[in-house]
């Protein structure tokens, strides 16, 4: 919780700022790579506060996921024998990178996808579709549509709720994140069987 009231201070500093944009790549690449913080704690008030460029600051959110990940994948693909110890200790543990390994070899594309919405540190799909060699392609197109349900359902969230998005969020989070889950899970399953 102090960490997100820091958080929202330099966000209210960030917001009128000309990098506000790039900025907002920035800080969506480094969630996605190194830091275990969730953008929402900026992007919402971010958001509600600008929403003459909320379209925009969903994109750029998700642009920088989507490099971000591509960063990860690439970990995974050529060093994963120099970082991933260190990525999975930070991340997950070895059990579960093994477990998400052979589901990534099994259902790729749509536990990519998965991965992506649910509340599960994404850098462990990043690293896991790199080391398997899972399909770039397809590994990005998945984290794409993924990153993309959840910035752009933010921006939804904002547009229709106003100045009490975050209060909405904050106080729906769990339920919310339930929902998303087994949606998320639906998909993937129905996605599994086809």
């Amino acid at each position: 919780m102090i960490i997100q009231n820091k958080i929202k201070k330099k966000t209210k500093k960030f917001i009128d700022s000309k990098h506000m944009l790039t900025g907002i790549t920035t800080a969506s690449f480094l969630e996605s790579t190194v830091v275990p913080i969730p953008l929402e704690a900026v992007l919402i008030p971010l958001m509600q506060a600008r929403r003459e460029k909320l379209w925009l600051i969903a994109l750029m959110a998700t642009l920088g996921c989507i490099i971000g990940a591509l960063f990860g994948y690439a970990l995974g693909y050529y060093l994963f024998d120099a970082v991933g110890d260190w990525i999975i200790g930070t991340f997950s543990n070895p059990e579960q990178f093994d477990a998400i390994k052979q589901k990534i070899h099994d259902q790729g594309f749509w536990f990519v996808i998965t991965l992506g919405i649910v509340p599960i540190p994404f850098q462990i799909a990043m690293l896991a579709a790199g080391a398997t060699k899972y399909s770039l392609t397809l590994f990005l197109i998945a984290a794409t549509i993924a990153r993309a349900i959840r910035y752009f359902g933010l921006a939804v969230i904002v547009y229709y709720a106003g100045d009490k998005a975050e209060r909405m969020v904050r106080k729906h989070k769990s339920k919310a994140m339930i929902i998303i889950t087994v949606m998320a899970l639906l998909v993937w399953g129905v996605g599994f069987f086809l």
